[in-house]
Parts: structure tokens; sequence; C-alpha cells
């Protein structure tokens, strides 16, 4: 077989490099081999690149027992990411692809595709010009920004002016004003924001590195003298709400594996999930609940930071989604859970990342009831009514916002890793997830990271803390952990209320916050219209 694979290749004019040859030589049928060969004929060196830019050529072989062998290399390349939506007879969109069964009743609007690829310094340039179009396009739309021009083309001096750019650096003077650096496609300016102005100097100290802003002012080509600072900006005209009667609850940090894992208070939010505990009207709600949404860190993983291997229970990480799997496993079959990764999953730590890969959460992959997703991801739930479009819910682990708070002064003194839905406020600000280019971001041929499309819910977690708030109508729901404090957390300062879970109802809107913190039943509760008011002390005093 092995000298077969060869011999075929040096037919047809091509060198099948190891990791390609260990790719066909799993085929084990030398016709397809064969035809696999005569598919990609027009390259003259056979890679795991190769197939995986051509992964949909093999769609339609299959192998003896039927199966797709598009889906054997995708489970050799890793590509467990790539989301193909078909229409059913009823016209709902259903997610399909070997890790995704076909009776999720979910529409996967985005999620990470990443084939394996060597990034060039062409490809950190497109990167930033595609955003900085993407987002410029927003801006654009605004009324205020008059004489709206690009700063090559500034002329004259004095002159009420108006330009796009992305915040190359920004300094503080001797005399206390704000000194921007300003970069377009056509050239830098220098921005100044006098230190008289400080309602203005408070929005110029919330610029980030990379930041995506219009500014409005007077001045010349070499530099502008700010009167209004305007980002992007995400907001929904409307709230939006479903025809059908149910629920979606939504967690994090699960972090199986850990000796800090609260297993006993997750197989508690289990039960509750099941309809096992609680009054008759408690587990009728329960019952309602149809969408499970975990947002990264679901185990604890191996290596992620120093000494961890003295706080793990289970030390391997397959061993850890195999745990998971077993507790995932209890929740009745009418949930469908949708996870994405965190930093402490088999993935790169550098966001955008993809799901896992299946040789490491097989038994995940394996329950038919789940959708591993990239992170971020945005799920469209269907409403029940054909008419009308569905509850859009962005999925974000939230990597990014350790350096946020340190970069904005008002969120380093307001403890904001205690408050995470002010982070979120400025995420969305922004429409982009990490705005600053750091060791948690990497550049990709499509920035994943630019909220392109609003939803009406952003779900996030990392920071530990539940917390709910709005803005601009749409929902922000930041997730609770199910692991008590490691000294890794005392040390960077996270303050943790673990074992909270967020209740939302598609139909009313109404949102509750479920503790399960004492083992008991539980059910601190709010509506959405006063939601503004609660803070983590109601939350407390909410506690049964």
């Amino acid at each position: 077989m092995e000298n077969d694979i060869l011999k075929l290749g040096f037919e047809k004019g091509v060198i099948i490099d190891k990791d390609a040859f260990e790719i066909l030589k799993n085929i084990e049928d030398n016709d397809l081999v064969k035809k696999i060969i005569d598919l990609m004929s027009g390259e003259k060196i056979l890679t795991k690149t190769s197939f995986a830019k051509n992964i949909h050529t093999f769609d339609q072989l299959k192998d003896k027992n039927g199966e797709r062998i598009s889906e054997k290399i995708s489970i050799k390349l890793g590509l467990k990411i790539e989301i193909e939506r078909q229409i059913n007879e009823t016209g709902e969109l259903l997610v399909e692809s070997p890790y995704f069964p076909e009776n999720m009743k979910v529409k996967v609007l985005s999620s990470v595709k990443l084939p394996p690829e060597r990034l060039e310094v062409k490809d950190f340039v497109n990167y930033y010009r595609n955003r900085y179009e993407y987002l410029k396009s927003i801006l654009q739309q605004r009324p205020e920004l008059e004489n709206l021009t690009s700063i090559g083309k500034i002329v004259g001096d004095r002159n009420s002016v108006s330009v796009v750019g992305i915040v190359y650096s920004k300094r503080v003077t001797k005399n206390n004003n704000l000194l921007i650096e300003l970069e377009d496609m056509t050239g830098r300016t220098l921005v100044l924001v006098n230190h008289n102005k400080p309602e203005l100097l408070e929005k110029g100290k919330e610029l980030l590195l990379d930041d995506i802003i219009a500014i409005k002012g007077v001045g010349s080509r070499e530099m502008i003298f700010v009167n209004d600072i305007f980002w992007p900006d995400a907001f929904l005209e409307e709230k939006h709400s479903l025809s059908k009667d149910e629920s979606a609850v939504f967690i994090s940090d699960i972090h199986v594996g850990s000796k800090m894992f609260l297993e006993k208070n997750f197989l508690k939010f289990i039960s509750w999930i099941n309809g096992e505990v609680g009054s008759e009207e408690q587990k009728q709600e329960a019952l309602k609940t149809k969408y499970l949404f975990i947002a990264g860190d679901s185990v604890d993983g191996v290596g992620i930071f120093p000494g961890q291997e003295d706080l793990l229970e289970i030390k391997d990480m397959r061993d850890q989604y195999s745990k998971l799997a077993e507790l995932l496993s209890m929740i009745r079959k009418d949930v469908t859970i949708i996870i994405c990764p965190g930093q402490h999953d088999a993935v790169r730590v550098a966001e955008p990342q993809p799901p896992p890969e299946k040789e490491y959460a097989e038994k995940i992959y394996d329950l038919d009831n789940l959708i591993f997703v990239g992170n971020p991801c945005l799920i469209e739930i269907p409403d029940g009514n054909k008419e009308t479009r569905g509850m859009k819910i962005l999925m974000y682990h939230g990597a990014s916002f350790h350096g946020i708070v340190d970069e904005i002064e008002e969120l380093r003194q307001s403890r904001a890793n205690d408050h995470p839905t002010k982070i979120v406020k400025h995420v969305l600000k922004r429409r982009h997830l990490a705005p600053s280019h750091s060791s948690d971001t990497t550049p990709s041929k499509e920035d994943f990271l630019i909220i392109k499309d609003v939803p009406d819910v952003i779900l996030t977690a990392d920071l530990h803390r539940p917390e709910i708030d709005e803005y601009h109508k749409i929902l922000i729901v930041c997730s609770s952990c199910w692991q008590s404090i490691t000294p890794f957390e005392e040390k960077v300062g996270n303050n943790p209320d673990p074992c909270k879970a967020s209740l939302f109802n598609l139909k009313t809107r109404q949102i509750k916050v479920l503790d399960f913190s004492d083992c008991e039943n539980p059910d601190s509760n709010f509506s959405e219209d006063n939601m503004k008011t609660r803070n983590d002390e109601n939350l407390k005093k909410e506690k049964k």
C-alpha cells in the first residue's frame, strides 16, 4: 500500500510529503487514493495545507462503508470547525458537519475556520486593512462627521475636518494634553485633545492602541485639534424576542479536572435543568430550557500557568474531556448544548480559537445534542414563527478583557474585573472583541473578532463573575464559574463568584440568576426592566 501511494504520486508528477503520505495511508483504498491524487494533480507537492485548501474537492468521494472521504481527511487535519448549512424541507437552517448532528435546531451564523496556513507580513497588513475598511464603512454613516476626508487629502490650515483612522500611538504631553498619532491608508497625522475640554479628555483616555475611530476637529495635515471622538458602536433599533415559550441558560468556566472544581454544585445544576429539583412550578420552568450555552474553559487544561499540576485532580487533558462528557451526557437530550473554547481548552491560547481537536475531546463530539464551535461564535436560535428572525447570541470567552482593563484608567480605578459588563460595553462600543494586538490575539486572513452582526445577547466569561446589564438594547450576560478561587486567581486579582447560571426566557425576555453555591434550591431572579440596578450585592441579598 505504501509503495503504491508513492508510485501513484510519481506517475502524476506529484511529490508527497510525510504528513500528506500519512493522510493518504489512512484511506486504505488504492482506487480512492488514485482519485484523490487525480483531483489534486494541479499541486506539485502534496502537503497538509494542500488537503486543507482542497477539502471540499473530495465531498463526493465515499469509502466502502459509505463515509465521506472529506470527513476522514478532516479528522487527520484537525478541521473540526468547517460549518456547512443546509435548508431542510421546512425552510429551517440546520447545522451539518461530521461533528454536528443533523437534529440541531440552531443556526451557526459565524464560527472560526482556521485551516493550517503560514502567515506572511502581507497577511498582517491585509488583516488590519480589512478591519479598517469595514469599521470605516460604519463610521462614515455618522451624520456628525462634516467634511469627511482622508489624512493625505487634508489641505489648508485651521479648516473644519473629519477623518477616520487607526490609533497608532498616544501620549500625554507636559501640558497634560493628549497627543494621538492617527493613521489611515494615505498617511499619519497628529491629533491633540486639549486638557481644557475635560469631557473630551475623558473620551481620549479611553482610546486603545489599534482602535479605529473618527475624529472631528479643526486643523491641518500636520495636526488636528479635536472637538469630538466617535467609535463605530453597536446598537439595536429594538429588543427582539421569540414567539415560542422556551429558555436558554448561560454558564462558563466549569474547569473540570481542577481540584477546585465544584462537582457537587454542578451536579445540582444538572438536576435542576433535568427538572428534578424544586417546586412543580420551578420544575416546569426548568423544563422550558432548550439551549445550554457554555462560554469556554470547560476543562482546566494542563500547563496553563506555572505550578498548575499541583492543583489538578485529573492530569491528562483527554481524561478531563472524558469527565466533562460524562457530566454533560446526564443532561436531557432535548437540550441543545453549544460550547466554545477558552484559554484552558486544548487549543491555541491566541484568539480567535477553533474548537479542540477530536483526538483530545472525542467523547464530547460523540454527544448527540452538543455542538463544539469556535471562539468567538455567533449562534441564532430560530423562531417558531418562520416570518421572523431568530435570537442572535454572540459567544466570546474574553481573553482580551484583562488588557482592556490595564489600558483604560476608568476601568482600573473602578475594579472592572469585579464588574465585567463595564468591559463588555467598551467592546461593543468598538465593535471589536480585542481591539489591541497582543499575545492574546493573532491575525488571520479574516478578522473573526469584528462584531459585524450586532447580537441580541452577548455572552462572555473568563472573569468568573456573574453580572447582567444592557447596552443600546443589547443584553450583556457575564458568566460565573464552577471552580473555587485558585492561588493564580488571587495573584492576578480575580474575585470569583461561583455556581451561578443565567436563565433567559426567549419569549418574555425575563432573565434570572440561579444560585447553586449552597446546593439547596435557590432561585435569585430579577426582571430585565430593573436589571441595571442589580449588582453583585443585590445578587447576594436575593440568594435563598
